[in-house]
């Protein structure tokens, strides 16, 4: 069973500069000018915020548990303040059976815990009941340290996300393209490989979009309540976004989504994204 490859919140905070200089101060000054020109400048929280549905799972993991446990509960008091109705699902109780109860109707699917993906370096080929899904309690009261795997099968067949839904992966090793720690840095081919698997899922469970990230998820909900911009648009705002290794390729298993990478440098991937990158967050309050 996988080690997750996690990084902790405060990680983020002294991201390693891409060498690139030229390139990342390019997309520096596009980012402005895209602020500047209001695509995501803050709108009042829209009336129907109130009949959005907000479902924020912690699964099982291990001493990080603590870190990510404060991290939803930020995420969801922040859904709050914008009118959602927020529904938690925390270990040691995130049972399969609660966590598929939260997701049904769900706008916004969070989840942060372990992550097991596919390309991996323990198996050959894909198993759609152990990869690309969550890491959940085998059973109530099951502590933070015994991790049950729920597939990408078991998403697509059984989560009733709301139509036009967004998902959020936080903390998930490979949902980024990332390896776990102690492993060889993955290959372009590789990470895409990873970040298109780990959608699949997702999406084929009605998401538009899966947005991964191994740093702060906030700005994703706040965009999504508060402008009217597209998911890549979201994507980009992120503060740490860097943009000087951007990659974008289609998806290989969704058809008509796109994939979208965000490495630090070369073979460090900590955020990415899949799905309909055109997809708006006007169109998701609706």
């Amino acid at each position: 069973m996988p080690f997750d490859a996690t990084v902790a919140p405060r990680a983020a905070a002294n991201p390693p500069r891409p060498t690139r200089a030229p390139r990342r101060a390019l997309f520096v000054a596009l980012l402005a000018g895209l602020l500047a020109a209001g695509s995501l400048a803050a709108s009042p929280a829209p009336a129907t915020a109130a009949g959005i549905k907000v479902a924020i799972v912690v699964g099982p993991a291990g001493s990080l548990t603590s870190s990510y446990l404060r991290d939803a509960r930020g995420y969801a008091a922040l859904a709050r303040s914008y009118g959602a109705t927020v529904v938690e699902v925390y270990t040691p109780n995130a049972t399969w059976s609660r966590v598929r109860a939260a997701a049904s109707g769900a706008n916004l699917f969070v989840y942060l815990g372990h992550g097991n993906g596919f390309p991996n370096p323990y198996h050959s080929i894909l198993d759609p009941k152990k990869v690309d899904g969550v890491g959940l309690n085998p059973y109530a009261g099951s502590g933070n340290t015994r991790t049950r795997y729920y597939g990408e099968s078991y998403v697509s067949g059984s989560f009733a996300l709301a139509p036009d839904a967004v998902v959020v992966l936080n903390h998930l090793c490979y949902s980024t393209g990332s390896s776990e720690p102690g492993h060889p840095k993955p290959t372009t081919t590789v990470a895409r490989k990873r970040v298109d698997n780990y959608g699949a899922g997702f999406l084929r469970a009605g998401a538009k979009a899966v947005v991964a990230t191994l740093g702060d998820a906030s700005y994703v909900i706040r965009s999504l309540f508060r402008s009217d911009a597209t998911i890549e648009e979201i994507f980009w705002s992120d503060p740490g976004a860097t943009g000087a290794y951007r990659m974008v390729s289609s998806s290989l298993r969704t058809s008509g989504a796109k994939v979208l990478l965000d490495p630090r440098r070369p073979g460090v991937y900590y955020r990415s994204l899949v799905g309909d990158v055109s997809h708006t967050a006007a169109a998701w309050r609706e």
